[in-house]
């Protein structure tokens, strides 16, 4: 099946390295510019994309459409392109539960078009080896082609819709539900005055803890209010399968009190970081 054009939803950090991707195997790479931020059409512009305007109008012209949004949107942004009569085959790559992708598959079939199912482990695309695209379901293997010969490593997968999800929900339950634990130990650690004591013991018996724990927690600052949605979702993913959630469901608080860094250019450090997530905990009870 050949692809000529392929429509991005949307082009934020992570989806316009997406989008530039599919420059490498895909003639005409969309999105709409209708509604969105300025700093969202510099990114778009940055990876040479052609601005349809109006989604109907990229939903008109787009073979392929990928969607890179906020969990929460997830299902609205599919249901926007279903209204608009996409017979295409429509690609959600976003952090959702295996149950959301499902139903996302349903609200896509149910307008005419083609589901595959997509979850994205890694940074934005910046070198081959650093992002991976999971994909299940049929066309699963369309979508893979797309990025052909491009830094971003496409891996088809058994399974049908909801597959790809899964994997992604267990993948970000270890790695970002791992930095919102640390955070929170070394938040009470301070709270209680061992802070200095504990990074002594895990110098000794897990050398370098301490400093991978700072360098995560700055790491996620600018996009923790992404992982808030992320966290919910990860949560469900565990209650489905009779498994409790609400670690996760306390990790997405964690990552809300930090939504303030939302995007910045320079979060602060992790210490400064750790004290926002005690002062927010001071303020809530207040």
């Amino acid at each position: 099946m050949s692809i000529s054009s392929l429509g991005i939803l949307h082009p934020g950090k992570m989806g316009s390295t997406i989008a530039a991707s599919a420059k490498a195997g895909v003639p005409r790479v969309l999105w709409a510019s209708d509604g969105r931020s300025k700093i969202t059409a510099q990114r778009a512009a940055a990876a040479g994309l052609e601005d349809t305007g109006t989604l109907a109008d990229l939903v008109s012209i787009s073979d392929v459409i990928v969607s890179v949004c906020p969990p929460h949107a997830a299902e609205a942004v599919a249901r926007e392109v279903a209204a608009l009569g996409f017979r295409g085959l429509y690609a959600d790559a976003n952090a959702i539960s295996p149950a959301r992708a499902r139903t996302i598959a349903d609200i896509i079939r149910g307008g005419g078009a083609q589901f595959v199912d997509g979850g994205i482990i890694g940074g934005p695309v910046q070198r081959p080896g650093t992002t991976r695209l999971y994909l299940s379901g049929e066309g699963a293997d369309v979508v893979a082609a797309c990025f052909a010969g491009s830094p971003l490593e496409t891996i088809v997968m058994e399974g049908g819709a909801g597959s790809a999800s899964a994997l992604k929900m267990a993948y970000a339950a270890q790695t970002k539900g791992t930095t919102a634990l640390l955070a929170a130990i070394l938040a009470m650690a301070r709270h209680e005055g061992v802070e200095g004591t504990l990074f002594e013991e895990w110098e000794r018996s897990q050398s370098g803890l301490g400093e991978r724990a700072l360098r995560q927690l700055e790491g996620a600052a600018d996009r923790a209010w992404r992982w808030v949605g992320e966290m919910e979702e990860i949560a469900a993913t565990f209650e489905a399968a009779g498994l409790p959630g609400g670690f996760h469901l306390a990790a997405a608080d964690i990552y809300r009190r930090l939504e303030s860094y939302a995007d910045v250019e320079s979060p602060p450090s992790g210490s400064i970081l750790v004290q926002d997530l005690l002062d927010a905990g001071k303020a809530a009870r207040h």
